[in-house]
């Protein structure tokens, strides 16, 4: 576990030193594009943020390859260098959009050939546990299928979800968490080696999203663009293929007895196999979502609008901190509920928790305007409009009279800030973390 847990660490310090100089690459190589009329944010951002994520997974792989334990992963496997070619192409592709802004279909095509680039390595789908048959061998052809396939969806069902600030980082950092516990439990309970490389990929994957999200957390000073969102989504398709296509439950020893028995303890094998699905359940569905609903239109599948999930939550009166917030309450909720779902199938303490859990989701959804208040002494630990207001606060001789206050609730964010155009030197601040800089209204003549 701690050679697992310094892995994260140096892929999450390395993401976090290169975003900044690379926020100043982008900005000079003009990789700031114009507000479009679907975007959320108000100031041209710069992209590429994916540039340091693809640094930090190169310097997790590298770190993890001079590790005692973790060496052995890339010893006994050529599938941390499959993830590595994929990437690299995928990246590539990715950067090449962000600036250039190339069309999807040459985009879903890079998608095909950067899972192929996996399949050739060797990670690829060798089985399917289906419950009642048992493990189906599938034939070159199928396997390559179905790799494919997957790859496709999970990256585009990232890059669809990527339109709020801190949104597809931390809802894949959340997956990614789930995602290692289930693999480290398998690996290390049954002593399956066929899992450590999924284990190995989730932790850098965490370390990347960790990593980012200061720079991209509300106000964004950056954008993961296309190149970060692709990227953590073949590395998220990677882990779930790794372990879901290649581990065979065989392995885990659990038929054992009458076959009412068995089949009652291959539960929570069956279901965390799943567990791939599940954690992008929610990208998935806004994928599913924005498809029929462009097609039902006459539109294509490609043609972007603001009809996501996270638009429909700015809609209905939710700030962007708190639609951020809703989302990935309800990605956790799917992947940790699942992945408790498989440690004991037999509770039922873990269906009610997940059914109370879920009301209160629904209950967040229908109050978009309800905003909490914390008592007062925990006031200076927590942003300003959880704060009360209202408040006269005593003024010094000789200084200026403070503001008028009133007991509306100070606004989520500054969206009706004036856009400014492409290229102003200091918009969106000019350092990862602290105060950030907004221009100034023009002098009155």
């Amino acid at each position: 576990m701690r050679e697992y847990l310094l892995t994260l660490c140096i892929t999450a310090a390395v993401t976090y030193l290169l975003t900044g100089p690379v926020r100043k690459f982008a900005i000079v190589a003009g990789a700031m594009p114009e507000i479009r009329a679907r975007d959320v944010h108000r100031e041209p951002t710069p992209r590429l943020g994916g540039i340091a994520m693809f640094f930090g997974l190169c310097a997790g792989l590298l770190v993890a390859d001079h590790l005692t334990n973790l060496n052995q992963v890339f010893e006994t496997s050529n599938e941390p260098r499959a993830l590595l070619s994929g990437a690299a192409l995928i990246w590539l592709i990715g950067v090449l959009d962000d600036k250039f802004e190339i069309d999807a279909l040459i985009k879903l095509g890079g998608q095909m050939i950067a899972a192929g680039v996996m399949v050739v390595q060797g990670l690829t789908i060798l089985w399917l546990p289906i419950p009642g048959v048992g493990s189906v061998a599938l034939t070159q052809w199928q396997g390559t299928l179905l790799t494919v396939a997957l790859v496709v969806i999970t990256i585009n069902a990232v890059n669809f979800v990527d339109g709020l600030d801190g949104l597809a980082a931390g809802m894949v950092c959340i997956a990614a968490t789930a995602f290692f516990l289930y693999a480290y439990r398998i690996w290390f309970s049954y002593g399956i080696e066929a899992a450590a490389p999924a284990t190995l990929f989730s932790a850098i994957l965490m370390g990347m999203c960790l990593g980012f999200l200061p720079h991209n957390m509300h106000p964004a000073r950056i954008f993961m663009g296309d190149s970060g969102s692709m990227l953590i989504g073949l590395v998220l398709a990677a882990g779930a293929i790794s372990v879901t296509g290649q581990v065979d439950p065989d392995a885990l020893n659990l038929y054992v007895g009458s076959e009412k028995e068995a089949v009652h303890q291959t539960v929570p094998v069956y279901i965390p196999l799943l567990l791939p699905l599940t954690i992008i359940a929610v990208p998935a569905a806004d994928l599913i979502l924005a498809i029929v609903r462009r097609t039902w239109r006459g539109q294509s599948p490609f043609a972007a609008d603001r009809g996501h999930l996270h638009h429909r939550l700015l809609e209905i009166g939710h700030s962007h901190s708190r639609a951020v917030l809703i989302m990935y309450f309800w990605s956790a909720l799917i992947a940790f509920g699942a992945l408790a779902y498989s440690v004991n199938s037999a509770s039922m303490w873990i269906v009610l928790g997940v059914v109370f859990l879920s009301a209160i989701g629904l209950i967040l959804l229908l109050l978009p305007r309800f905003t909490p208040r914390t008592p007062r002494w925990m006031e200076r630990f927590v942003p300003p409009r959880y704060r009360r207001r209202g408040e006269v606060t005593e003024v010094a001789p000789g200084a200026s009279s403070p503001e008028p206050t009133t007991n509306e609730p100070a606004p989520a964010d500054l969206e009706d800030r004036t856009p400014v155009a492409s290229g102003v030197s200091g918009a969106n601040g000019a350092t990862a973390i602290g105060a950030r800089s907004y221009p100034l209204d023009p002098p009155r003549t």
